[in-house]
């Protein structure tokens, strides 16, 4: 039967929170930082594509990567929430 570790003296209840959050699920801030910078980096693929079957060109073309990229987003929407609930 494992023990629970105990706070060191001298250590702030503050400080031991923080550090046996991070024990808990490691590079949670990490994760979240990518899921946003990939949510927005295919938001704005989307809106380029949108804008390029918006106006005609290529629309065959545009149309699957405008849906690729729409999953993208929701797949790291989804991934963020998911994330933000396992508190």
């Amino acid at each position: 039967m494992a023990d629970r570790p105990t706070k060191p003296p001298g250590m702030s209840d503050e400080k031991y929170a923080r550090l046996m959050a991070e024990v808990k699920a490691p590079y949670r801030g990490l994760r979240k930082f990518v899921y946003g910078a990939v949510g927005a980096s295919g938001a704005i693929g989307a809106v380029i594509f949108l804008t390029q079957i918006l106006a005609g060109r290529e629309v065959y073309a545009a149309l699957p990567n405008f849906l690729l990229q729409l999953g993208i987003v929701a797949l790291m929407v989804f991934l963020f929430r998911l994330e933000s609930r396992q508190s």
